[in-house]
This record gives structure tokens, C-alpha cells and sequence, in this order.
């Protein structure tokens, strides 16, 4: 479902506590008190132009709004407004700080590199694993259906962690995911090379003062399967994936899998 994002552009030469952690801050306490300004605001943007309107229009249609005021008042006054920190570097520093926010953000780092004339843009797409689980081979999965994540696990940490504490964790995810996830499920890697256990979760929360997550489970993993990885396929997760339950309880195999 549509979210309204604040972007802050940063560098890393920039103070995590006093510059960025305050600039953060600074938006969130102003957008609660700004809501119909900010409606106002992006209302006007939105029907400058042709182009800028059917943009909108298509997206709040098919996400099932009746028009763009319904659209912008579920954004604005019924979400939370979440952040995108855009910088060049994350360090521990400004994981610190975006931990201690109430308002959901996401780091997103982009780095440019120079030689000559040429230049060169580095960076991850926002919620690139989102829109990989959700566009494959010409088939769309809706967004909202996605209720489970899936994460690659190695045989000492499976053992000790997923079936030992009841939990996994250092797992990146994006903040716009923490509501949708209802189950975890673990593929082990080799030799095992498949999905054997799930999890009904329990809560999810920062891990320590990074910005990846635990998964709390409600009761210990329960077996699944296996799901096994076709041979040759080169389907196996190198990292976080998500997917629909009931597609995972019917699947044969990791390619019916996602």
C-alpha cells in the first residue's frame, strides 16, 4: 500500500547526532502539526501536470482509492510517515541514532565515483528485494499478499538460533514490511539446499544499535517440506527473500516457492 516517505539527503562528513538525528526529528514533530499544509502541498504539485496526474491517478486507483483526495488523506493522516536517508556511507554511528527515532526510516547509500568525463552512480534500489519478490518472469505478486520472509541460513547458526532461541536476526527489511510479516521460514544452505522449517512471528524489533531487525517466533520452528533448490536452477537465497504462505505450504520446490 502507497506510504509517504520524507528523503533526507545526506553525506557521511556530517554529524549522525547533531545534524542528521535532529534534522529527523525536526520533520517528524513538524509533520504531525503541518498534515494540511503538507495536503495542500502535494496536491498542487500533483495536478500542475498531465503527466504528474495520471501518474497518480493510476497508482491510487489500483491500489483502491476513489480519488486523489481519499488517497492523500490515507497517506498523510492515516499512515505514519516513514524516512529515506540517502548517503554516501552508513556507519554504526547513524545506525545508532535512526534506532533511537520512533519514525520508521531505511537507509538507502549511493555513492558516485568520477574519471574524467565519465561518472559512475553506486546503489542499492529502494526495496530492490521487494519489487524481486514481487515482479518474476512476467508474473506480478501484489505487494499486500507478501506475509513471509524467508531467510538463508548456514547448519550452525539453524541450529543454534532458528530452532535454539526462538528468533532470527541481523535481518535487513525494509520498515514498510514489519507489519506485513506474519511468518519466517529458513532455507539452509548447502548441503541441506533447502526450505525445512517455519515460524509463526511474534514481533519484530531493531537489533541492538544496528539498523537490521530480530524476528521473534511464537512458538518453536516447525518442519516444512523440504522445499528443495532445483538443481542447476541458481535459485538459492543469498539473502532475505519474501512470499505469499499459501504459495509457500503448496510448494514443491524453491521455483514454486517464489
Amino acid at each position: 500500500m502507497p506510504r509517504l516517505y520524507i528523503i533526507e539527503n545526506e553525506l557521511s562528513s556530517h554529524d549522525p547526532y547533531r545534524h542528521i538525528g535532529q534534522q529527523l526529528l525536526r520533520f517528524a514533530i513538524s509533520y504531525r502539526l503541518s498534515g494540511r499544509r503538507i495536503k495542500k502541498f502535494l496536491l498542487r504539485e500533483i495536478m500542475k501536470t498531465a503527466e504528474s496526474r495520471k501518474f497518480v491517478s493510476t497508482r491510487f486507483e489500483k491500489a483502491g482509492f476513489r480519488n486523489i483526495d481519499a488517497f492523500l488523506e490515507d497517506v498523510i493522516f492515516e499512515k505514519e510517515v516513514a524516512a529515506i536517508v540517502v548517503i554516501d556511507e552508513a556507519d554504526a554511528d547513524l545506525e545508532n541514532v535512526l534506532t533511537q527515532l520512533t519514525m520508521k526510516t531505511d537507509i538507502l547509500e549511493f555513492q558516485t565515483f568520477e574519471h574524467g568525463d565519465e561518472r559512475l552512480h553506486v546503489f542499492t534500489p529502494f526495496q530492490q528485494e521487494l519489487r524481486a519478490s514481487t515482479e518474476r518472469k512476467g508474473r506480478r505478486i501484489k505487494l499486500e499478499d507478501l506475509d513471509t520472509i524467508v531467510v538463508p541460513a548456514r547448519e550452525d547458526g539453524f541450529s543454534e538460533v532458528f530452532l535454539g532461541e526462538d528468533c532470527w536476526y541481523k535481518i535487513p527489511m525494509s520498515s514498510s514490511m514489519i507489519e506485513r510479516v506474519k511468518y519466517i521460514a529458513a532455507y539452509q544452505s548447502a548441503p541441506v539446499s533447502a526450505i525445512t522449517h517455519y515460524a509463526e512471528v511474534k514481533g519484530i524489533e531493531k537489533y541492538k544499535d544496528t539498523h537490521k531487525y530480530i524476528v521473534y517466533f511464537k512458538e518453536p520452528a516447525q518442519e516444512i517440506g523440504p522445499i528443495p533448490l532445483p538443481k542447476g536452477s541458481g535459485l538459492h537465497p543469498q539473502a532475505p527473500r519474501y512470499t505469499k504462505f499459501e504459495k509457500l505450504k503448496k510448494a514443491k520446490t524453491l521455483r514454486d516457492a517464489f
